[in-house]
């Protein structure tokens, strides 16, 4: 949603019910997208913070956590948080960017005490603009925003290893 769009009751209930019969038509899901979409709204409310008192919290700054492949259950489990995460901030009424999403899909990794690395990057858009961009590394695999990573120069990272997350 842009800045000129107002948002409506009617817009958020209907993006409500949308969510609530995809849950319905996949009950497999259900509980992972409901996890996602509460991890999106977090993560959004989170980034309410000033920087310095978020940073504490996405782990070990200006680390990275091994690059390894991970086991064939691990792999099967980071595909469905990504998937989740990438459907429910289709259905979030509020703007669910990249940070959003990683922030989300690293909180939901670190309740299963999966390790992954926050990277934050910047770099120049088509038109020359300054652009940030933030995405999600854990073992060999890439959970959210790898389409565009290689556009950008990273100027931080943080490490979060298992459980810590727990915490925030």
């Amino acid at each position: 949603m842009n800045r000129n769009q107002v948002l409506r009751p009617s817009r958020v209930f209907s993006v409500a019910a949308k969510a609530i019969r995809l849950m319905l038509s996949r009950p497999d899901a259900a509980a992972l997208l409901a996890e996602a979409w509460l991890s999106l709204a977090w993560s959004r409310l989170m980034l309410l913070l000033p920087f310095r008192h978020l940073a504490p919290r996405l782990g070990v700054p200006g680390r990275e956590t091994e690059w390894r492949e991970l086991p064939r259950e691990t792999l099967m489990e980071l595909h469905r948080i990504a998937e989740a995460v990438r459907i429910a901030s289709r259905y979030a009424w509020w703007d669910c960017k990249c940070l959003v999403r990683a922030l989300a899909a690293m909180r939901m990794l670190g309740r299963r005490g999966i390790e992954s690395t926050l990277y934050l990057g910047t770099g120049r858009d088509a038109d020359g603009r300054l652009a940030a961009h933030a995405w999600l590394r854990s073992g060999s695999r890439y959970i959210t925003g790898a389409e565009e990573r290689d556009r950008f120069t990273v100027i931080g990272m943080y490490a979060a290893v298992g459980r810590n997350l727990e915490r925030t």
